[in-house]
């Protein structure tokens, strides 16, 4: 089994590697990763030396985004969410940039945070239809509350890799059921169910044994692809459907 997961975060670190690219722009380098966004356009960031150490940026690309397509984020309760997110990437906002800064030793690493950081945030906040009010993980909170599931929201774990990966519900181990670790998905895609495997199977070896992963999707618009519940499950992450997330409650309550 070790040899198995190794195999998979070996095949992953490749493909990283091999589907990036570099660009020069005046003073600054700019990384286009093999992720994609909601436009199907590789997403994009920008690092340049300053003082020995180096500033990676979004250059306010997923925040300008989200408000072209209609999604403020003024309330409170968005401003908490954006907030809380970046905190567990260790990624800073200002002037509506993501930013990290990194060292050398630390670089791998801060890329890797900026960009699992657009991808939570851009997905946290992305409506189908800018009226919606509600967020897809503060309608699973409300679920999770209501059911009576007791959970720890955003924990981080440090996986095999040395990669951090933050995880919006760990609902620790009871007498009947072992550790359980949730992750809320808003638009399904390969990308996203990637990103999600790739965190589970970089983290799985640091828990305990029996400790098992979820995917909530919203499937609230359209069904995910059987490519994205394939990802999910090639790589033993269970994917529960928002709209049959009844069938789930006893296992996760227990």
């Amino acid at each position: 089994m070790i040899d198995e997961v190794q195999k998979l975060l070996d095949q992953y670190l490749a493909w990283l590697k091999d589907k990036t690219s570099l660009r020069q722009v005046k003073d600054w380098i700019e990384i286009t990763t093999p992720y994609l966004d909601r436009h199907n356009d590789y997403m994009q960031i920008y690092v340049k030396r300053e003082n020995g150490s180096f500033i990676i940026t979004d250059d306010g690309y997923t925040i300008e985004d989200l408000r072209l397509s209609g999604c403020e984020l003024e309330s409170k309760k968005r401003k908490d969410l954006l907030n809380l997110t970046l905190n567990g990437f260790g990624v800073k906002i200002i002037n509506d940039e993501l930013i990290v800064h990194a060292s050398p030793d630390t670089f791998a690493l801060r890329k890797h945070n900026l960009v699992q950081a657009m991808l939570a945030i851009n997905d946290l906040f992305y409506l189908a239809v800018p009226m919606v009010a509600s967020l897809f993980l503060e309608d699973v909170t409300s679920w999770l509350d209501l059911s009576e599931i007791r959970y720890t929201p955003k924990v981080k774990f440090t996986g095999k890799s040395g990669y951090d990966h933050l995880f919006d519900f760990v609902i620790p181990a009871s007498k009947k059921q072992p550790e359980r670790i949730l992750q809320t998905i808003n638009r399904p895609s390969r990308d996203t169910a990637q990103a999600v495997a790739f965190s589970w199977i970089d983290t799985k070896e640091v828990r305990p044994a029996n400790s098992r992963a979820y995917a909530f999707l919203n499937d609230s618009e359209s069904a995910p692809t059987a490519s994205v519940l394939d990802a999910l499950k090639n790589y033993d992450v269970s994917p529960v459907l928002w709209s049959r997330r009844e069938e789930m409650r006893e296992e996760l309550a227990a």
